[in-house]
């Protein structure tokens, strides 16, 4: 079963809803490139996990929930594509989900614009929502233009830096990846009325969910095929990106030297190697272990909100992120 049949939810009303940001924009012709790209980029796939959130975020409240959140979970989509298209930018990728990246298609300087519209056109939408009861939706426009930048940033800052710490592998994870994910399930709670502390719960939750997942992402890079990533496995290591596998290798004295070789000019038999040195040692599997320290906690999160009928929801959630392919 799919996760969105799994929440009940219809996946075809939110993608209605995203497919609207771009349609009722007076401003956009519906022919013109920009229109164009961006719907298929939309429609290529993914499985919506960041409007999931707000939709079951939105079960948390006091009042059922409405167009407002079914908007705010469109909104999150856009949010989250704008950012695959800067990323794919920035480290170069030519593939996103088994075909041509946008930048490919369309040269980076279009695709650039396209997702700096798709970023505005969020914050123009979430703009209608004003006065102190609706302060929570500037949350999403935050995390639109500032904090998905910044983990951006921080991963082009930090390319090749090997030494990279703990901490600072963290923040740029939850920067590029948790935040939005926590902002989804508490901006969702928050639309529909629920406590402040609930909200809270539930962003802790998320954010925890988050960690994981860009965890699990990092370790598919040594894990996966080419086939299954849609992307040459090894991409991470090859762009320069210093991930938590990458970290736990760097504490062996014995494999340091020979990470720390591999820089930009590095030839593919030099990063095979040094793949195949990774994936021998024992980093993989403190990798995993921190990422099932995050599914426990966001466990823990789901038992203190146990009195809400939501809260199985939220474990079917951690129900799929615990059993992502590794």
């Amino acid at each position: 079963m799919k996760l969105h049949e799994a929440l009940n939810i219809d996946l075809n009303e939110i993608n209605r809803e995203i497919e609207n940001l771009v349609a009722r924009d007076k401003d956009v012709p519906k022919k013109s490139q920009l229109a164009q790209s961006i719907l298929e980029l939309v429609g290529s796939g993914g499985k919506r996990l960041r409007p999931l959130m707000v939709i079951v975020g939105g079960r948390f409240g006091r009042k059922p929930s409405g167009r407002r959140t079914l908007q705010l979970s469109a909104a999150a989509e856009f949010i989250h594509a704008a950012s695959l298209i800067h990323d794919d930018i920035i480290d170069d990728a030519e593939l996103r989900r088994g075909g041509a990246a946008l930048h490919v298609k369309t040269g980076v300087l279009s695709a650039v614009h396209i997702g700096n519209y798709m970023s505005a056109r969020v914050i123009e939408l979430l703009s209608k929502y004003t006065g102190d009861k609706n302060r929570y939706v500037h949350d999403l426009s935050a995390v639109a233009t500032a904090q998905l930048c910044l983990g951006e940033y921080q991963q082009m800052e930090h390319a090749f830096d090997y030494n990279l710490t703990l901490e600072q592998y963290l923040e740029k994870s939850r920067n590029k990846t948790a935040m939005l994910m926590a902002t989804c399930l508490r901006v969702g709670a928050l639309s529909t009325e629920s406590s402040e502390e609930v909200a809270q719960l539930l962003y802790a939750f998320g954010e925890a969910l988050g960690m994981s997942f860009q965890i699990q992402d990092d370790l598919l890079d040594f894990t996966q095929s080419a086939d299954v990533l849609g992307k040459p496995a090894g991409s991470d290591l090859r762009h320069g990106q210093v991930t938590l596998p990458v970290l736990f290798a760097l504490q062996d004295p014995k494999l340091a030297p020979a990470i720390r070789t591999i820089g930009p000019a590095s030839s593919e038999e030099e990063v095979s190697y040094v793949l195949d040195l990774i994936i021998s040692s024992d980093a993989l599997a403190r990798t995993e272990a921190v990422s099932q320290s995050y599914l426990d906690q966001a466990a823990a999160i789901v038992q203190q909100l146990s009195d809400y009928p939501a809260h199985a929801d939220l474990d079917t959630l951690l129900q799929y992120f615990a059993g992502r392919d590794h």
